[in-house]
């Protein structure tokens, strides 16, 4: 089943349920999506599998790196012109909240 056609038989199904049961399934979706990130997608195969910015091949880690070695937002952006203000932020609620999987990525890809 394509996407439309799924997301079309769950509106009709929402119709029928209670307001008990649409917020028993609104809170199944937050725990879903719980530890999605805006603006930060991991596609396999990309990247060596390795969390990117959308629109982009530029992978958090980088970015973290940069800044770990003194690079400011301004100096990122400058070096990355493809980069909006939003995605350095979204990339700094991502590294904190994936810190050891971000410090594992720096070492292996300086490693490398």
């Amino acid at each position: 089943m394509e996407s439309v056609e799924a997301l079309q038989t769950i509106e009709k199904l929402l119709i029928t349920l209670t307001r008990a049961e649409k917020a028993r399934l609104l809170q199944w979706v937050a725990r879903d999506i719980g530890d999605t990130f805006p603006g930060i997608e991991n596609t396999p195969g990309v990247c060596g599998d390795e969390p990117c910015i959308v629109r982009t091949r530029i992978p958090v880690w980088l970015l973290v790196r940069a800044r770990q070695l003194g690079k400011n937002d301004a100096d990122i952006l400058n070096a990355f012109p493809t980069l909006r203000a939003e995605d350095l932020a979204n990339t700094w609620a991502y590294a904190r909240s994936h810190k050891k999987e971000i410090d594992q990525q720096i070492q292996e890809n300086e490693a490398a």
